[in-house]
């Protein structure tokens, strides 16, 4: 994130647009500032020669811009959109790649990977997309290793999300990356949306299995509130009151992840928050987000993260005012 200007985000619309995947991450990124008071992002739309486009809502939409807005892009979205048999525009896809070739990140939400990947921006990448469309995808385009229960999958400079609310997911997980957990925090509360939900889109394919009902959404949360203790499987099967067996196969099928996992993740973000809200010692930071020594925090951080919880420490800690 430049500190002498916002970050520029444009999102590229193609006929038949999916307004709330473009929508969505804006308003993320609006968010962001507002939460923070500081004009982090600065959002625009383009389309082909400026024309406007139709959506699937039934509305049409008047994007601000020509193609050339993409050319001083930090970060350009391409929302879904409905002729998925049909390549987009060569002028939009000429100008993806040149977005990718000068390095800026490109991000899709639900349909909008099609017009990625017929720009050759997912090749040898992996990728996710709607649920509905993930096989097609696959088939339209084998050189994409398509994820079909992610909810977002980030490699780098090309990230892609599933449909709908999984592209507020992934806009947050983007608002994290560039401006700390904290203001990501704050941005997910201004949109009264899950800071970070877990798992993937196997828990809205998958259901229960018939005789079962109600949720593990409680022990979810009854864990979530003691990160610092020992936790394990049998300890959260014990609290929903099953075997571990049929805990560890309804926490996959509501979230799409196993218990451990999403523990380990929980863990991470408590110790980023702590990180960059706190002047605890490491160790300190450690054992609150339930890691136990520093050097298991470090380990399993740099994992997550690709970097040291110092050196985290010192790109998101926040002004000494603005802790307060």
């Amino acid at each position: 994130m430049s500190p002498k200007r916002p970050h520029r985000a444009v999102a590229l619309c193609l006929d038949g647009l999916v307004a709330f995947d473009l929508t969505a991450p804006m308003q993320v990124f609006i968010a962001a500032s507002a939460a923070d008071g500081r004009p982090l992002y600065e959002v625009s739309t383009c389309s082909v020669g400026g024309a406007p486009v139709a959506t699937t809502t039934g509305f049409g939409l008047s994007p601000g811009h020509g193609l050339e807005a993409l050319a001083s892009a930090d970060t350009v979205v391409v929302p879904g959109y409905f002729a998925l048999l049909d390549p987009p525009p060569e002028a939009a896809t000429e100008a993806l790649r040149a977005v990718a070739a000068r390095g800026a990140r490109v991000l899709s939400v639900c349909t909008g990977a099609f017009a990625l990947a017929y720009a050759g921006l997912l090749d040898g990448r992996r990728a996710t997309t709607h649920w509905a469309h993930a096989d097609q995808l696959a088939e339209l385009f084998p050189r994409v290793e398509v994820e079909p229960t992610a909810l977002y999958i980030d490699e780098g400079e090309v990230m892609t999300s599933a449909g709908l609310s999984a592209g507020i997911d992934l806009s947050l997980h983007v608002v994290r990356k560039d401006c700390g957990a904290a203001v990501g925090e704050r941005a997910a509360r201004r949109m009264v949306a899950a800071p970070h939900r877990e798992g993937g889109q196997a828990q809205f394919i998958k259901r229960p299995a018939p005789g079962e009902s109600g949720s593990l959404e409680a022990t979810r949360r009854w864990a979530g509130e003691r990160l610092a203790e020992p936790l394990d499987v049998a300890t959260m099967a014990r609290h929903a009151g099953v075997s571990p067996r049929t805990f560890a196969r309804r926490f996959r099928e509501e979230t799409g992840t196993t218990p451990l996992r999403w523990l380990l993740s929980r863990r991470v973000l408590e110790a980023r928050r702590l990180l960059e809200e706190s002047d605890l010692p490491i160790d300190e930071v450690a054992w609150r987000a339930g890691f136990g020594t520093a050097a298991s925090l470090r380990e399993h951080f740099r994992r997550a993260t690709a970097t040291t919880p110092t050196a985290y420490r010192r790109s998101f800690c926040p002004a000494p005012a603005r802790a307060a």
